[in-house]
């Protein structure tokens, strides 16, 4: 193993040991083992997805008094209405179904120092809504209903080091949310813990470093929606030395001075905070549970709950075979989205340090209401015969930049559990020199450093923010 990304500052505690993970750069041919090792798991199990009718859902039913769709044994989730009045934006008021998932799940990576540098298990996890199937997922990926078997499958492989005192040291534990517009208040545990036990090994699952997965984060749809979110509250020290050899020496010098303590901040902590408190408190967004049967502009047939202009996503039934999963066979129902979504990053270079432009957006489905949110953040196919004014600030930037500005573009799917197919563009352009600094309403420039600690705490940032915290912390 050699470690082409240099080493760290900060000394040997759990930051710089991460940071050591990150910067231990496999060569190309275990990148290439660890992609045909994926390819050898999906071929070695039964894995088959087929679409189906509403009334093919096995334990599932539409309740006869709201329309609301929901399990037999009341547990795992409802699609249920929802109804949003908000001052934000165009729209001061729509209806649409949303998921209801109450249960707290549980994201976690087992890390354990193999030849003195931290491997996270990672875990090779067929989800139904997944294009292709199988992707690197955390070590543990469950639900509370699957961790407590209400499916009446197998057990969660490795849960005891996440739940058994003793077994594991915590390095992080933090709540966060999922897709606002989507999820209605939805959260999952997002964990690391360490063991220095012998754990028994899996065909389905491997060890990798830090900097083995951030190499896989550049192909598309490889690392999942929830491996992400992990890597995303990973707090990394800042590396020492000069980056490595090779093209935008310059945004990598930029991006690891950008992690330092407050270091050339445009806006101190404190105030930050402060705005942010600000934004959530004056916008109005008001929601409302509804009966899925009373929404407002859909339109519910055999197959598919979908909007009336054909915007947005479905709801649509699925029948799942899965070799390597606890329940070998089952139905549920996935959201849809109609179309490929967009979460840019726009980076600039304030005084010699990289600051991310993130945007304070509110989505329906927020604990709170508000979380920070990529630049941009949206489906363009949405915006489609649209007046300009109704499309995002930045959209028109972000789709016309040249090549050369573009410092990450990759294609992820989103949480392939729930929903079918839902892929993003996921990108971190950095801009020109005289791209404003002065901030829209409800934008603000943040360095590394900040945005790590927002990721200490609950609600701050979005999921599709985090993927790309995760994304940008390949580049350094």
């Amino acid at each position: 193993m050699t470690t082409e990304r240099t080493l760290t500052a900060g000394g040997p505690g759990p930051q710089a040991r991460f940071t050591e993970s990150g910067a231990a750069a496999e060569d190309r041919a275990s990148v290439k083992a660890t992609l045909a090792w994926l390819t050898a798991r999906r071929e070695a199990h039964t894995f088959e997805v087929t679409r189906v009718p509403f009334a093919e859902l096995a334990e599932w039913s539409f309740r006869p008094d709201t329309g609301d769709l929901g399990h037999r044994s009341g547990r795992f989730f409802t699609v249920e209405g929802h109804r949003v009045h908000t001052d934000h934006g165009k729209v001061p008021r729509w209806d649409q179904p949303i998921i209801n998932q109450p249960e707290i799940g549980m994201l976690g990576f087992l890390v354990k120092e193999i030849d003195g540098v931290l491997h996270c298990l990672m875990q090779a996890k067929m989800e139904p809504g997944n294009v292709n199937v199988v992707q690197l997922s955390p070590t543990v990926q469950a639900t509370r209903s699957n961790q407590k078997r209400v499916h009446q499958g197998s057990g969660v492989r490795y849960l005891e080091y996440f739940t058994d005192p003793g077994r594991a040291r915590v390095l992080v534990d933090v709540l966060q949310s999922e897709q606002g517009s989507w999820f209605l208040g939805k959260r999952n545990r997002n964990i690391v813990v360490e063991t220095t036990e012998d754990v028994p090994p899996h065909d389905d699952y491997r060890w990798m470093t830090i900097g083995e997965i951030q190499e896989l984060l550049r192909l598309d749809n490889m690392v999942n929606m929830d491996a992400r979110t992990v890597l995303s509250c990973v707090p990394f020290a800042r590396p020492t030395g000069a980056p490595p050899p090779g093209p935008h020496g310059e945004f990598r010098a930029g991006l690891r001075r950008s992690m330092a303590p407050e270091e050339g901040a445009l806006h101190s902590t404190p105030s930050v905070l402060s705005w942010f408190a600000d934004t959530t408190a004056r916008h109005e967004l008001r929601t409302e549970r509804i009966p899925l049967n009373r929404v407002e502009g859909w339109n519910r047939t055999a197959d598919a709950i979908s909007h009336a202009e054909g915007r947005h996503f479905s709801i649509i039934g699925a029948r799942v075979t899965a070799g390597s999963r606890e329940v070998l066979n089952w139905t549920q129902p996935l959201l849809a989205p109609h179309g490929l979504g967009l979460s840019a990053l726009l980076v600039r270079t304030i005084g010699d340090v990289t600051h991310l432009l993130f945007h304070a957006r509110p989505e329906a489905g927020f604990p709170h209401g508000v979380e920070l949110g990529p630049t941009v953040q949206c489906t363009p196919d949405t915006y489609r015969g649209l007046p300009d004014d109704h499309r995002p600030p930045f959209l028109d930037y972000v789709t016309g930049v040249p090549r050369d500005r573009v410092r990450f573009d990759a294609v992820q799917s989103e949480e392939g559990g729930r929903f079918h197919h839902a892929e993003c563009r996921y990108t971190v352009i950095e801009v020109e020199d005289g791209f404003p600094v002065e901030e829209p309403e409800g934008y603000r420039w943040l360095t590394v450093h900040q945005v790590t600690g927002l990721l200490r705490h609950s609600h701050y940032l979005n999921v599709q923010a985090r993927s790309l915290v995760a994304c940008l912390h390949s580049l350094w």
